[in-house]
């Protein structure tokens, strides 16, 4: 059976719980989408712009001073991080923005928590001459200026958000309210594979070029699939753009690394999956950090892209069915990850990346015999400067 059903739902997860002004707006979306799908000259247009401008197809990296550190795991690195803005975000904003042309949108609004998101809505808009709002917690424009400059810079407006914890979960919220006023000119660019349908689908297409790409290129290499798949998960679009394409690959295990932030008995985290958490939020049903009557709870993750409350519902479901395992990484962990692919490979990843590399000491731990994983590099760690500062 093909997933998402015809009402947005991966078994009990997904959907759209959202007011009755947005009802007609994501029913013609799911219709345009729809047909865009099988357009041949909308997916040349696509591929053309992710090729030419965006850079792809990205490397598939033999990490061999990582695997010589681990000894048993042979590690690939899928280098997202070397994609034009810097992390993986543009494959889904160039899709996106082609999607909201085709509507006649004028103006393209989207939420930001590490920036990334942002820079590369801001960077598609500038490139196809769209009116850009980016709506970021003041908490994260303070740990992400060098993404703040670089939004301004191409011409977007940065709309600070002071509500809740002023974080990524709340700049969503701003952004669901703008879009619900005006939703006649404006286009909400979702940055993860959450939301309202058709939202997470349509992220997930757009991301899977990550995955389709790697199981080519480790074909290629070593004329097998790898044994392993890795990658940290937020809302989760790196991950389900890895994960996807290897769906039934039974033999291929997938792992998405959370942000166990200061350890999960200590409720500061964001990793509603490990701590088996489910409810509402941002119009889809799935993982939700929340109290016992029902209230969203603040998420803590050292890493602004991984501090969200909740998570894709077709991540919750791929833990349900047991086909992808979710795990933890402390803030502690995700800095030695940091440390590690920096000083043996001279690849600084960005701090939500580096949850998916502190994961590897574990999964070394936990093999038998030598072992292949592709770890997805979803972004570089320019960005992340000041928060590194006080550890290097």
């Amino acid at each position: 059976m093909s997933l998402p059903d015809r009402k947005g739902h991966f078994g009990p997860f997904g959907g759209r719980y959202v007011p009755e002004t947005l009802m007609a707006m994501l029913e013609e979306l799911e219709d345009v989408y729809r047909k865009l799908k099988k357009d041949a000259a909308f997916k040349k247009e696509f591929r053309s712009f992710l090729n030419e401008y965006a850079g792809r197809p990205t490397n598939l990296y033999y990490a061999s001073h990582l695997s010589k550190h681990f000894g048993n795991l042979k590690i690939y690195l899928k280098r997202e991080d070397s994609l034009h803005t810097g992390a993986h975000k543009i494959n889904n904003t160039l899709g996106q923005i082609l999607v909201a042309k085709r509507m006649g949108k004028t103006r393209v609004i989207a939420e930001t928590g590490a920036g990334q998101h942002g820079v590369a809505t801001a960077t598609a808009a500038a490139l196809f001459g769209l009116k850009c709002d980016v709506y970021m917690g003041v908490e994260d424009i303070h740990r992400q200026q060098l993404n703040v400059l670089r939004m301004k810079l191409m011409g977007a407006r940065v709309i600070p958000v002071e509500s809740g914890s002023k974080t990524l979960k709340d700049a969503m919220n701003e952004a669901i309210r703008d879009w619900v006023t005006n939703v006649e000119d404006t286009f909400y660019l979702i940055g993860t594979v959450a939301g309202p349908h058709p939202y997470p689908v349509m992220v997930r297409d757009f991301q899977s070029v990550i995955g389709q790409e790697a199981r080519r290129q480790f074909l290629k290499k070593e004329n097998a699939l790898p044994d392993y798949l890795l990658a940290c998960v937020g809302g989760g679009s790196n991950a389900m753009g890895l994960f996807h394409p290897f769906l039934n690959d039974k033999s291929v295990k997938m792992i998405g690394v959370e942000a166990a932030g200061l350890g999960l008995h200590t409720g500061k985290h964001a990793a509603p999956l490990s701590a088996r958490m489910f409810g509402v939020l941002h119009g889809t049903k799935s993982g939700l950090l929340q109290t016992p009557d029902g209230q969203v709870m603040i998420a803590h993750s050292i890493a602004a892209g991984l501090d969200y409350p909740g998570v894709g519902p077709e991540h919750a479901y791929f833990q349900q069915i047991g086909r992808a395992e979710y795990v933890g990484v402390t803030d502690r962990e995700a800095i030695e990850g940091l440390k590690l692919l920096s000083r043996s490979e001279g690849i600084i990843p960005a701090m939500e990346t580096s949850h998916a590399i502190a994961y590897l000491e574990k999964l070394s731990k936990r093999v038998k015999g030598k072992k292949s994983v592709i770890v997805c590099l979803s972004g570089r760690g320019d960005k992340d400067m000041e928060t590194f500062r006080e550890f290097i």
